[in-house]
């Protein structure tokens, strides 16, 4: 079935012109060198390179325009293949003939510098061309090749660029030469995931069965040979192309076991969603129900035991990974930005296996928390990480805190983040609807437009409403096919309560999997559904021991933290009373426009300055609180913020 989705929503608009207008052209900028900005490490470690980004440089170097060394991680060529996928995807919804031009230009600039067999990374091209595939571990060349094959995807299919497909097609088939189980191949995996996304997408966009066959090699390769790395390691006497990875065991790469063995989610977060992306699509499109099974397993694990309500992903600074179960600190946590985007990556993924709504309803948990959160209103500041709690003198003084950023930087030296939010965002109408054979998906409520198209006939769904500030959402359907099509609407998880109406007749039936199903019959047609969307209070797990005796504050998808700038230092001292009100208000003039949320609270103060007493002598005074919705943080100066308050 052809489908397209326009979208039409005030909100989000607003951040795909801030992708167009603003992000695009910033990042584009730092990518050349060509502004001066301050380049902030994303965590106290001097071997980070923060001097400048150099990526396009390092592409003029590989293709013979410039002379010089490569600058920067490895993997800094990613870093302009997703600023190229942002680009694709935002030319379909304002077409820019100028930027076009500068994106047909880094296209040719990309292919001059891949190599006559199709090989393509700078760094190696550059510094160490007779290392290539020795130090898989630390290398990324895969990871920069999918990254680039993904974003070459989407430019072919936003322009119609043969000559971004032939570069490719060129890699693509590269790789599958060198990688494999047959004689005179690598029988090996890279260190981070990513080819295998890139591979799939290639798949369902030319239809060769190479690049999924080979896609399922390396998620089947995976773990199988828990010695490979090291292998490759002892047989290259180089130094480390990425140093201290050696000390990292080997869950860190989810080499532990192999792939469709591992129930849990281990290691480095990001790596742990982009691979089970990838499974994921090739689960659905093949129709394994083993590996179905095994991302179900991953995923149980992930949302039941290792996610923060804000849906970010890791808990530690060491190796930007997962821990244990229920371990979830929210002043050392993790949480980047690439992990928020690629566990949607997942859900995405999921909807194709299964119609359940908690995919979708996990997917909006971290687009408008998380990932939000990783940028600042003006779409030129941007989070590496995404704390739950910050006290800005910590971030200052403790060296185990110094990833923990009070205030976003201008730009990092670890710089995945933010292009892969500007791709995201842009490609947001991607995430909407699940278009199955046998039904449609209404998975997040953005206003928009889906109009498919088969032998039956059109569909056509208008989504109308003010969501997330109102709860209430209309769907104007047309179908003008012979027979009557599902479609399926989310209750979201968090709803208080909620009415559902179809052509004005009340619905009684109760949502199936989260989602409430209504079969359309020929002709017009009008949805009518009503959220609950008043703010509510949450509460961990007990196993949650951060977070005993504490309460968080929601309204709709969106997760509220108190911010010193509303309501003073030390907020810790701040108490949230369990019979406390909690009163709701839109300012239009603040951050761009928020609901802000408000409650009679407490302030625990001592006026005894011994460290240690052996009487209580605090006192409780009343004090208003004030909570924001926690995307738009650290947008008004360095200050302390806090999303679980003491009750």
């Amino acid at each position: 079935m052809k489908y397209e989705v326009t979208v039409s929503d005030d909100f989000w608009n607003r951040y795909r012109k801030l992708v167009k207008q603003e992000m695009i052209p910033y990042q584009w900028a730092v990518l050349n060198d060509a502004i001066k900005i301050n380049i902030e490490r994303e965590r106290n470690d001097a071997s980070i390179p923060n001097e400048k980004s150099h990526a396009i440089e390092n592409f003029k170097i590989a293709a013979k325009r410039a002379e010089g060394r490569h600058y920067g991680w490895v993997f800094q060529d990613s870093d302009v293949y997703k600023w190229l996928e942002a680009v694709a995807y935002s030319l379909r919804y304002a077409w820019d003939e100028e930027l076009k031009k500068t994106a047909d230009e880094v296209v040719d600039l990309i292919g001059q510098a891949q190599e006559e067999d199709g090989y393509l990374n700078t760094y190696f091209s550059i510094m160490e061309p007779d290392r290539k595939y020795k130090r898989l571990k630390e290398s990324h060349e895969l990871y920069c090749a999918g990254h680039f094959i993904e974003a070459a995807t989407a430019y072919h299919l936003a322009t119609g660029s043969a000559r971004a497909l032939e570069i490719a097609k060129k890699l693509a088939d590269h790789i599958c030469r060198t990688f494999g189980d047959k004689e005179g191949q690598i029988r090996g995996v890279d260190g981070h995931e990513e080819i295998e996304i890139a591979l799939m997408r290639l798949y369902h966009l030319t239809g060769c069965r190479e690049y999924m066959e080979t896609a399922s090699f390396f998620l089947n390769e995976r773990g199988r040979d828990p010695s490979f790395f090291r292998e490759q390691t002892v047989d290259d006497d180089g130094n480390p192309v990425i140093g201290g990875l050696d000390s990292f065991p080997l869950k860190y790469f989810q080499m532990h076991r192999p792939v469709p063995e591992q129930d849990t989610a281990e290691g480095h977060a990001v790596r742990l969603v982009y691979m089970s992306t990838a499974l994921a699509d090739l689960a659905a499109t093949s129709g394994d129900e083993r590996l179905a099974d095994t991302c179900r397993k991953i995923w149980r694990n992930i949302v039941d035991k290792r996610m923060y309500i804000t849906g970010g992903i890791g808990s530690t600074v060491i190796g930007e990974a997962f821990t244990l179960d229920y371990d979830l600190p929210n002043d050392t946590m993790y949480c980047e930005t690439c992990a928020s985007v690629g566990l949607m990556f997942f859900a995405r993924q999921m909807l194709r296996i299964d119609a359940n709504a908690e995919y979708a309803d996990v997917m909006e948990r971290a687009l408008y928390n998380t990932v939000l959160s990783g940028m600042a209103l003006d779409g030129k500041h941007f989070f590496y990480v995404n704390p739950l709690e910050v006290v800005p003198k910590k971030s200052m003084d403790d060296p185990g805190k110094s990833h923990v950023k009070p205030v976003r930087p201008q730009w990092l030296g670890c710089a995945c983040c933010p292009p892969n939010l500007a791709r995201l965002i842009a490609s947001l109408d991607k995430y909407i609807y699940t278009v199955r054979d046998e039904e449609i998906l209404v998975n997040l409520f953005i206003g928009s437009e889906l109009q498919c198209e088969d032998t039956e006939g059109t569909f056509v769904i208008r989504q109308e409403g003010n969501y997330p500030k109102s709860g209430n959402l209309l769907f104007k359907i047309s179908n003008n096919g012979q027979a009557a099509r599902t479609l399926k609407i989310r209750v979201p998880s968090w709803a208080n309560g909620y009415t559902a109406a179809i052509d004005c007749e009340s619905l009684s039936t109760k949502p199936v999997n989260g989602y409430l199903c209504f079969e359309i019959a020929p002709g017009e047609h009008a949805v009518e559904l009503n959220l609950d969307i008043a703010p509510k209070r949450w509460y961990s797990n007990p196993k949650v021991s951060e977070n005993i005796g504490k309460v968080a504050v929601s309204r709709g998808p969106f997760i509220y933290c108190a911010e010193g700038v509303d309501n003073g230092e030390d907020l810790h001292c701040l108490r949230l009373p369990k019979d406390a009100a909690l009163s709701y208000e839109w300012q239009e003039d603040l951050l761009n426009g928020v609901g802000v949320i408000s409650a009679n609270g407490k302030r625990i103060t001592g006026a005894d300055t011994a460290l240690y007493r052996a009487f209580d002598d605090t006192s409780i005074t009343e004090q208003p609180l004030r909570m924001i919705p926690y995307y738009a943080w650290a947008n008004r100066g360095t200050n302390e913020m806090r999303v679980w308050l003491n009750e």
